[in-house]
Formats: structure tokens, sequence, C-alpha cells
């Protein structure tokens, strides 16, 4: 017998006799699972209408990331802009054990100069329905996103069954630059980004090219670029869809005609499933919902997203759910689902409601908390600019790293005093245009004693125009937080937290506060770091809505070089 073939043969009796003696398969251990991106400019045209994204591999949406329970990712980032830094930032990936990989330029990194290389490498420890987006400046709504789906381990189940498993991401398109609006917000005369010009499922939309004032050699309604994403499903069987939003200001309805869903995850948790016919999904949320192909299996029908909580005149953005063996270009026979109205507030404030822990999954919270910080979200005004304040003070982005100016104490680099802890709820009233709208800014931190149990209060107030107040859906990096509960009005201390949900909260990492309303989290300063926490609409943050924790960074090992180079760690980086 040929010697190779001998080999061969003793090594496939040797795993037939494990197979036998262990009484199946040994288990599969954690893998690495790498990654090599490009990020440039690429001419796309999403919507129909051409312009330049950013894109990795020369994607938009760019390559999905799938992995197990306890595998290492290890992406190797080559930012080819040339003319822009970058920073990716892994969207409910906790990061415990290693914050400097958070991927958020300012806070937890340098960002990564034109033509350089950075190597993010970290451990995906629970499963769920995650993201990855650009977190340098207003960048991520120039197409820089993508989705990341962590599975169970292999021999595990989850407590609901499905055949197929499928993600979609939903996002708003603007023919501007991020570049050319972000200028815009930070100019006087102050100039609003405005509504999106379409929205994307899956990377594809449909502007009107009749649309006045539109360059029509730029805008090609016939390019296959951005003919209808497809979903195609096999009558009988359940699908699995995560769904993302990664929006840069809208709230979305999200609906398939004539089928409900059924909701069993939320941002990584397990949820008490509920049906809906609309999800209500707010920028930085995701979701896992059940859909059965259980309708008439002869006819496709539409998937739409629509813009709800602003009066928006942007088109719903619409898909195909494909019915095999339908043509999967073969349009419904109907009319597009309309969609709710913008302002039905209640059926948004219901969903909120509902979404409770799933039973067996209940991760109980602390019964009390060591600290309260009440946030006023509010729109004012900082020596003629218009912006964002929490408690009246907009935030500003130091030039050196929080992590890394705690870690080597550069405390120098950034403002010391401490943030106010809430305001003055008496004399506030949250319905009016507040007489003296001015603010002041700051780039101060909340620090935070490791290991406590911090409670956060959201509200919402009016703008600076009358009668209004936004829709706000907060993300806070490094942690998981339970939701409390949702309210109407101001918070009343006294009474509310008498309402809190102690028993079966959902745990979250982004959070909605709706319109003239408060929103009430709980989270462990346990993850030791310094994370942001901010409004995921892109022009709000920008504008100054957001803070950073700062906890426990005596407790983080030695930084990486790799993340320094900026500010006063100009010294500090090793290549």
């Amino acid at each position: 017998m040929d010697e190779l073939l001998k080999k061969r043969l003793i090594t496939f009796l040797t795993i037939l006799c494990v197979i036998a003696c262990c009484g199946g398969v040994p288990k599969v251990e954690a893998r690495v699972r790498r990654y090599k991106w490009e990020v440039k400019y690429e001419m796309k045209s999403p919507d129909c209408y051409k312009k330049l994204a950013i894109t990795i591999n020369g994607r938009s949406p760019g390559p999905s990331i799938v992995a197990r329970v306890g595998d290492t990712i290890v992406v190797e980032l080559k930012n080819s802009l040339f003319t822009e830094n970058v920073a990716i930032h892994w969207h409910g990936i906790r990061q415990i054990g290693t914050p400097w990989m958070d991927g958020t330029e300012g806070v937890t990194q340098c960002p990564i100069l034109p033509a350089d290389t950075f190597v993010y490498k970290f451990v995906v420890d629970r499963p769920g329905t995650y993201m990855y987006h650009a977190h340098y400046g207003m960048q991520r709504e120039d197409g820089l996103y993508g989705s990341i789906r962590v599975l169970v381990n292999e021999g595990e189940s989850e407590p609901f069954q499905y055949d197929y498993d499928r993600s979609i991401i939903l996002n708003d398109w603007y023919h501007k630059s991020s570049q050319q609006q972000s200028f815009g917000l930070s100019s006087i005369p102050f100039v609003w980004v405005g509504e999106p010009q379409s929205i994307l499922i899956q990377g594809r939309g449909k502007f009107d090219c009749s649309t006045p004032d539109t360059t029509l050699a730029l805008c090609n309604a016939s390019n296959p670029e951005c003919a209808p994403y497809t979903m195609t499903v096999v009558p009988g069987n359940t699908y699995r869809l995560r769904i993302g939003s990664l929006t840069a200001l809208s709230a979305l309805s999200f609906e398939i005609e004539g089928h409900n869903m059924t909701v069993v995850e939320a941002d990584g948790h397990y949820v008490e499933p509920f049906i809906v016919k609309n999800l209500f999904i707010y920028s930085g949320e995701t979701y896992s919902v059940l859909v059965t192909a259980d309708q008439d299996p002869s006819r496709n029908y539409w998937v739409s997203a629509k813009i709800v909580s602003r009066n928006s005149n942007t088109t719903n953005g619409l898909a195909i759910l494909n019915y095999y063996p339908n043509h999967p270009r073969r349009d419904p026979p109907t009319t597009p689902p309309v969609g709710p109205h913008w302002d039905d507030r209640p059926p948004r404030l219901a969903q909120s409601a509902s979404i409770k822990a799933r039973r067996g999954f209940i991760h109980p919270p602390p019964q009390k908390s060591d600290r309260t910080i009440v946030m006023l979200n509010t729109q004012n005004s900082v020596g003629g600019y218009r912006r964002w304040s929490i408690n009246n003070v907009s935030f500003n982005m130091p030039h050196t790293p929080y992590l890394i100016a705690y870690k080597h104490n550069l405390l120098d680099t950034f403002d010391q005093h401490p943030l106010p802890d809430g305001y003055d709820s008496a004399a506030y009233n949250i319905s009016a245009v507040q007489p003296n709208p001015n603010a002041t800014t700051s780039n101060a931190a909340y620090r935070l004693k490791f290991n406590t149990t911090v409670d956060i209060i959201l509200q919402n107030a009016n703008t600076m125009n009358p009668n209004n107040s936004e829709t706000h859906p907060w993300h806070l990096h490094g942690h998981d937080f339970w939701v409390l509960g949702h309210g109407v009005g101001k918070f009343d201390a006294t009474k509310d937290t008498v309402s809190f949900n102690l028993v079966d909260p959902i745990m979250k990492n982004t959070v909605v506060v709706h319109p003239f309303g408060w929103t009430a989290l709980r989270f462990q300063a346990d993850n030791p770091g310094v994370w942001a926490f901010h409004c995921h609409i892109e022009s709000h943050f920008f504008m100054g809505m957001g803070v950073v924790f700062e906890e426990g960074v005596e407790r983080v090992g030695e930084l990486p070089s790799s993340i320094m180079g900026c500010g006063h760690t100009k010294g500090f980086y090793k290549p």
C-alpha cells in the first residue's frame, strides 16, 4: 500500500475511533476569522443617482462578518481614501478586555491616516445581530457600514426555530457628501442637512430622476445597480430576518406586505415574542423577526421602509419578497404599502413598551442604582452656531483620545471640571422654546466609580422651533443596559421610578427617547475603559449631542501603540 494512502487511512480510523469513544464529534474550538479590507472611494448609484461613496473592497454595504460565539475577529484595514481619516466602530460588540478596539475616533483611538493600515482584533462573546460602521466625523452616511452576525456554538440551540437566516441593513441616503453636510452644520448661517433623497434597503433604493433640479447626466433609472433588493423565499419556510438600521437621520417603519413578523431578538438579546405588522426601528437598533412564507405563492410581495416621526417627503424604500419560483425581478401586482402616518406616535410608544426579555433568558437588573444622571436633550446656540446639548453643555471631541489620555495621565488635554448630573427640572418647561437658548461647550467626561450601578434618564424637550421635539436614538458603547421604562412629558423621580420594570426588562445597546418624553435605563460600570454615549443621528452627535463615560481605566492593560499618533500622543506611535 502507498505510504501516503496508509497515513490517510490511519488518520481516518483515528477520527472514527474518537467519534465512537467520545460519543460524537469533538467540540469545535473557537477560531480566528481574518478579513482584509480596503476602504476607498467609488462612484456608486445605489438609488440611481451617481455620487462618490466610501466602500470596503468596492462594496457598500461592506462585507458581512459571520462568526460563532468566542471567535476572534481580525480585520486588516487599509485606508485608501487619501484625503480622509477613517475609524470603524463594531456596534454592539462590548470589547471586554480590548477597549482600544472599539473604533471610536477621539475616544478610544486616533484615526487611521490616509494610506495607513490598522489591524482591529477582538472577540465576539455572545450571539446576536450587530453592525459595523464608520465612526469618524459623519462618514458613516457615505456608505461605510455592514452587518455582523454572531451564531450560537455548534450543538447549541436558540429558543425559536427557523429554516434560513438573512441580514438586511436599512439606511437613508443623501446626494450631498458628509463633508458638505458637516460644513453646513458648522457654519453661520446654519445650513440643515434636510431630508434624505432616498431610503436604501440592503444598499438599494430608487430616486425619481425627474425631480426638479436633478442633474440628469448623473441619474439613470434603468441602472441595474439600483434595481430593488430581492429576498427569495421558498413557500412554507420560516426565515429569520436580521434587520439593522444605520440611518443618518430617519426613524423607520419596516413592513412586508401581507406578512406578520414575530420579533424574537433585539440588540443581541432574546425578546418575549410579539407580533407586528410594522416594525419601528431607530438608527443603531437591530432586531430579529421571524417571517413565514405562508401567502399566495403565485406572486411576489413588497417590502417597504417608510420615514416616521418626521414630516418627510422622501419616497418609501422598496424591496421585493420573491416567492420561488417566480421571477425575482417581477414586481408585485399591488400598490406598495403606504405605511403609518408620520406623526402617529401611540404605536411607536406601544412598541417601545412591549419589548420584554424572554422568559428563561432574563438578566435581572440590580434593584437600585448608586448614581442617577438626568440628561436633558436640547437644541441650543453657542456663539451663534446651532448645537445640541446635554444639561446645557454641548460636547466637543478633544484632539487626544480619552482612553490614551487617562491611561498615560495626559489630563491637561481635556476639561477636568465635572459635568452636571441633572438640570433644574422644576424651572424648565420642556414644551416651550427657551427664552435663553445659549449653551456652553465642554470636552469633559463623566467619571464613574467602577462596578457601580448607574441610572440614566434621557429627557426630551422642545427644540429652537415652536411645538417641535425630535426623536433621539441613544447608543452606549462597551455595554448593554436595561431599559426600565418610557414615559410622556417630564420625568418625575417621585412617581415615575415606581413604574420601572425591574422584573423582565429587555437589555439593549441603543434605545429611543420619544418627542416630549423620557426614557430610563440602567447599566453597570463594569467594563474598564472609556465609552461614548451619544445620539446615533449623525448630525446630532456632530453638533454636540453626546457624552463620554470613564470607568476603571486603571484596570486596562497596556495600550497598543497602533491606536496612537494624534494630539499629545504623536511621539507614542511605533510603526
